[in-house]
């Protein structure tokens, strides 16, 4: 759900500022009380023992905002540039073996495999270096979604004690994520997958192993292997702003008797059996999208839709012009 979304450097700071902070809890009282929960799901006492203390409070530097003011005609060419386009392509081609035999494995179009990897961690250049005990901690001190990072904290407590990763292994980016697809440790637990069969799932140092629990996440969503992720359109009606977003749906009828037609002008698919969004990241003038199924499922790394739809752009021009 979580990844690299846009080139930025991420600096740690000590938390001064965070919600609970403010309330007069320390950090150390708040580790306390994640004691508590994280016993109440299961993990035992001694991996508590051996491992809160190594735990510290950070602080994710904010986002500059002028990164988030881009539209689709600067976000898409600054965040998958032509190098970005022909290392992708170029490391298709040097794995395609493994990646597509991963893909038919799974029923996932290995561009989009690709894809992810490309955005989410430069083709593993930027995989993290921070201790996921304490990013996650961290997080859910500071109020931000302090539920979901309250979950991330346990799932990587369980995984260290699962043994398979050990507490100097596990780490990722500020965001709490890991390796060289940014799978969150609530997705690892759910879904790692040892692809090449060394009896070891590594994310981190083994793309292949990663590849496939990116594939296994999307497969367990419902991912299909005969559709794509949508397309671009454009409208010869007004489309109200309450039916705009992944969460409204409608079929391709639907949407053409609303005045929706594809982008060259022509009428929609005839077709009622699949459930399409409309998006308009940039408002009513700006580029519109029909999306489907798989579009949704990409949401496991990111909600952003500037950010889904360049990791759409770059799997078109992964498969455009062919590969051989």
């Amino acid at each position: 759900m979580i990844g690299k979304i846009i080139s930025s450097v991420i600096v740690y700071l000590l938390v001064v500022n965070s919600p609970l902070a403010q309330q007069n809890m320390s950090f150390d009282d708040y580790l306390d009380s994640l004691k508590d929960k994280a016993i109440a799901e299961g993990v035992s006492q001694s991996t508590i023992d051996e491992h809160f203390s190594k735990i510290k409070v950070f602080k994710r530097a904010t986002v500059n905002g002028s990164e988030r003011a881009l539209n689709l005609e600067s976000y898409i060419p600054k965040n998958a540039p032509e190098i970005t386009i022909s290392t992708a392509r170029a490391m298709f081609k040097e794995q395609q073996d493994t990646i597509i035999a991963i893909g038919d494995r799974y029923g996932v179009q290995p561009r989009f495999l690709i894809a992810l990897w490309g955005l989410t961690s430069e083709f593993g250049e930027q995989k993290g270096n921070f201790p996921i005990l304490s990013v996650t901690a961290s997080n859910a001190f500071s109020g931000n979604r302090e539920n979901f990072y309250i979950d991330e904290f346990i799932a990587a407590l369980k995984i260290i004690e699962s043994g398979e990763v050990q507490y100097e292994q596990l780490i990722g980016s500020s965001t709490g994520a890991m390796g060289h697809m940014q799978i969150m440790p609530s997705q690892y637990l759910a879904y790692a997958e040892d692809a090449n069969g060394d009896g070891n799932v590594d994310i981190w140092n083994n793309q292949y192993d990663a590849f496939a629990t990116a594939a296994a996440m999307l497969r367990a969503g419902g991912w299909s292997n005969d559709e794509t992720w949508g397309r671009q359109v454009g409208s010869i009606e007004v489309i109200s702003e309450d039916v705009v977003g992944v969460e409204y749906t409608k079929t391709f009828n639907q949407w053409q008797d609303l005045g929706v037609r594809r982008y060259n002008g022509n009428d929609l698919p005839k077709r009622d059996d699949m459930q399409v969004s409309l998006l308009r990241p940039d408002g009513v003038k700006g580029r519109q999208y029909l999306v489907y199924n798989n579009f949704r499922l990409l949401q496991e790394w990111s909600t952003s839709e500037h950010f889904l739809l360049t990791v759409t752009y770059l799997s078109e021009r992964i498969k455009n012009p062919p590969i051989n």
